[in-house]
This record gives C-alpha cells, structure tokens and sequence, in this order.
C-alpha cells in the first residue's frame, strides 16, 4: 500500500501594517507553507521573504468585499488551513474570512470583543468586571444622562481603532457636542468614557485550548494616552514579583480571558489602578502581541518569544498539545521616543544590560535587563533624562494609525 503523502499546513497572514516577521519563521520552520497578503504600499517593506512561499499586495486592505473576492479565488488553488490577522486592524476581518471560508480559529462575535471597545466593555462588565463608566456615542439622551451622572473629564474613543489613537479628552458638554457634530455620520463608532487617572499595567499572554499557560505582568510610566497626546518617552518595565498588585492583575486577567471566550493564541490586555480608589478597572484587550516592541521586552525578561509561541499554537491548532518553553524570571523594561535626528545614533549608551536597540527612522529605543529590578528602574530612570535630552520630540497625536 503507498504511503500517504501528509500535505503542509498553510497559513494564511494578513499585514496592514509590518510586523510579525517572527511569526512567519516559526510556521516556516515547522514545514508550513507560508502566504502573506498585505498592502500595496508595503511591497518594499523589508518582509522576510526568505520563508514566505507567496505574496499578495492590494491596494486597500478596507475594502473588504474585493479582499474577500480575492482571497476567496486564491482558495480555488490553495488550501488554506489557518488565517491569522498580524495587526490588529486585521482581527476582525481574519475573522469574517474565516467565517466565509469556514477555515477554523475565532469567528465574529468573539473577535469584536477584543477589537471593538464598545463590545469588550460590555462584556466585561457582564462578567463582573469593573470598567470606568461609558456610553455609546449615538444617543442624545443617553448621552445627556450620562453627563448628569458622570463627573468630566471624559474621553471619547474610537471603537476600533488601536492604542491611543483618535481619543480625544473632553472637560464639559460644551466641548462634547461639537466633537460628536465634528464626527458626522461616523459618531456611532464611537464611545464617550469617564477618564480614570492612575496607573496603567498590561498583561500579556498565551492561551492554549481556554488555558492561559503564560502571562506576563509589565507596569507603564507614563500611560501610553498621556504619551501620545502629551509627547515624551513611552516606557515600560516587568512588575516587580514581589508586588501586591501581581496577583490581583493575574487573577483578573484570567476572569477577563474567560469571559471573553478567547480559545488559543496570545492576548495583550490593559487595566488601570485609579489613583483616587486604589481599585482595578479593565480597559481594553486585543488578539495580538502588544505594539511598540513589548514582544522583545517580553523575551529580554523571560526567554520566550510571543511571536514564536503563537505561532506553535495556530500550527497545532486543537489537535496538538501545547507545551510551553521553559521561561527565565529576569526583568525588563523598555524606552521609545520620537526623535529629531533621522537615524539616532546611540553608541554613547554603553551599559551592559542593554540588550536591544530600536533601528527605526525618526525613533530612538532601547530595552534594558536584569535579574535585579531596582537596576532596571535606574537605568530606565538615567536613560529617559539623556533620551529627552539626547533626542526626543514630539508631534501631536495621529487621528489615524501610522505604524
């Protein structure tokens, strides 16, 4: 009797944006048949075409019906076993495709509660867990109540967009209505937030078949909103082991991944401690690894990849048993600042714990570790003082994304 030949998995990627390069080695290192679909502009971006078997560019990743067209023609001649959106802009259209080619992984509905903030606030909330206080942007009279009954200032957010983009901070009605008239037709794609002051965390981990079988805990400096609209060095470290707030921030994470539904593959979720209750409140989640280069940060303090362990999952799909590398328990922490100079030249930066430098024109960044966390937030601390000085600027925050 022949053998039977066992076909390779291929994967499916969808990229607005560059990113996920590590992601794609993985799944080629495993014998996976590697196809990417991106945009147009992105056709000299340096890809690592090396593992990627084929590449589709189109012109608008938005427009969504050629895209399902075209992918569903690529289908005639491809058998496609997994889609994987890289960017968050992706997750919800990774998922109505895999709806439309009955390809197996997160469909609609659970997708929209880690990418619409409207969806996800919701069903926090309806599994106990406390997020600031909010309405939709669509009803006058709800909108007016809730003014009434919520002190300002507010932010008002888009529903779907990524990080702090297009959240606009407002201090009374009389700057409220003129923003939402600004919004036309797209208001209803937004939401209107009470804005807790305090101290943001993310948690980011890795979910195999409901369980989370890793997290890691890091703290920001600043907020990434403040950074955005106030200008300064976006910062990020690992929470200390030994902090109060640990356990709580797991045990919560935990109660937010179950709620969500979220089956397999790797989260970035944010909460808030309000500087005027001490209490935790949810504030958004995504299915994806964070931006801003927390994927390094992650491995610099514990040796694994989010990108490669993902990726692990997605190929095993629900069949394969996970089995999670082992991890170190060092600490990290990160620093990225807009800069004056086109390629910032760092080489004056010289201690031995740095182990990453950020290579991106008009951006200067370095990630820092250490098995000691006090020498972490030292150097975290001199380095953000020579970077304002050394390098920083600013521009205002982008209505749109960027990166």
């Amino acid at each position: 009797m022949p053998a039977t030949t066992v076909r390779p998995l291929t994967i499916l990627c969808l990229a607005s944006y560059e990113k996920g390069a590590e992601f794609m080695r993985e799944c080629k290192r495993h014998g996976c048949r590697v196809l990417l679909v991106t945009v147009k502009a992105l056709e000299h971006a340096p890809w690592p075409r090396d593992v990627i078997d084929d590449i589709f560019f189109m012109i608008d990743m938005y427009r969504r019906d050629d895209v399902i067209a075209g992918i569903s023609y690529l289908a005639r001649t491809e058998q496609i076993d997994r889609i994987v959106a890289l960017d968050d802009y992706d997750v919800e259209f990774a998922a109505l495709l895999r709806e439309h080619l009955r390809v197996a992984g997160m469909g609609d509905t659970t997708a929209r509660y880690f990418r619409d903030k409207l969806a996800m606030r919701s069903k926090a909330q309806s599994g106990g867990i406390l997020v600031p206080h909010f309405v939709p942007a669509i009803n006058n009279t709800a909108l007016a109540e809730f003014m009434q009954r919520v002190s300002p200032p507010w932010v008002l957010k888009p529903r779907s967009e990524a990080s702090s983009v297009g959240i606009q901070k407002i201090n009374g009605a009389n700057e409220l209505w003129p923003a939402l008239d600004r919004l036309g037709d797209r208001r209803s794609f937004y939401l209107l937030e009470k804005y807790v002051a305090g101290s943001v965390y993310h948690v980011d981990s890795i979910i195999s078949e409901t369980e989370i079988v890793f997290s890691a805990v890091h703290q920001y400096g600043k907020p990434p909103m403040d950074v955005a609209h106030g200008g300064g060095v976006f910062t990020t470290r690992t929470l200390e082991r030994d902090s109060p707030d640990l356990p709580a921030l797991l045990s919560l994470n935990t109660a937010l991944i179950n709620t969500m539904g979220c089956v397999r593959g790797v989260t970035h979720t944010e909460f808030i401690k309000g500087t005027a209750d001490g209490k935790f409140y949810f504030l958004e989640t995504a299915s994806r690894v964070g931006g801003a280069n927390i994927v390094e940060m992650v491995e610099a303090a514990t040796g694994l990849n989010l990108w490669r362990e993902w990726a692990k999952i997605e190929i095993g799909g629900e069949d394969a048993a996970y089995t999670l590398p082992a991890r170190r328990e060092d600490y990290a922490g990160i620093l990225i600042s807009l800069a004056r100079q086109e390629w910032p030249d760092t080489s004056a930066y010289t201690d031995a714990e740095i182990v990453w430098r950020l290579s991106k024109q008009y951006h200067v960044g370095l990630i820092v570790a250490s098995p000691d966390h006090s020498r972490v937030s030292e150097l975290l601390a001199k380095y953000m003082a020579r970077i304002t000085t050394d390098f920083s600027t600013s521009m205002p925050s982008p209505e749109k994304p960027t990166s």
